[in-house]
């Protein structure tokens, strides 16, 4: 009786494991880097003025927010909603596209290659036309 016990117990462990295996598998990783802008620019609900700009995004993370920090002149940190984002090709450089409308030009995407996705926002509607910046992006480090 004891042995078949033993057995129930270890077939129960290994199941255990196992179940966990794909989970920490499929963990991506922390999305992060470095963005100068040249001139203020609307992020979602935010306005950020020109600077020197450092941001991280958690892809697992379920409250799927971009955490912006100016890193040159007045310090300041930001947080903006991540309406959506889509698989991209791991390929090319890492860039913001940024629309002009009536009321200032807004950041309607940020492209992440590197990481394997673009990061979507909203947009006022009337928008007149696209830019395209580059950003440069960091190694990740190990958290």
């Amino acid at each position: 009786m004891k042995t078949i016990r033993n057995y129930v117990y270890a077939a129960l462990l290994a199941v255990s494991a196992l179940n966990f295996a794909p989970t920490l598998a499929s963990a991506q990783e922390l999305a992060r880097g470095k963005f100068t802008l040249t001139h203020e620019v609307h992020w979602g609900n935010a306005k950020l003025p020109a600077g020197d700009y450092a941001f991280s995004f958690d892809p697992d993370n379920g409250s799927r927010v971009l955490t912006l920090s100016k890193v040159s002149g007045a310090l300041a940190g930001y947080m903006v909603l991540v309406p959506s984002t889509v698989d991209a090709k791991p390929s090319g450089h890492n860039r913001l596209i940024l629309e002009a409308t009536p009321n200032g030009m807004y950041v309607s995407a940020m492209q992440l290659p590197e990481f394997g996705m673009t990061l979507e926002f909203k947009v006022p509607s009337h928008s007149l036309e696209r830019q395209i910046a580059k950003a440069g992006t960091t190694a990740p480090t190990g958290q």
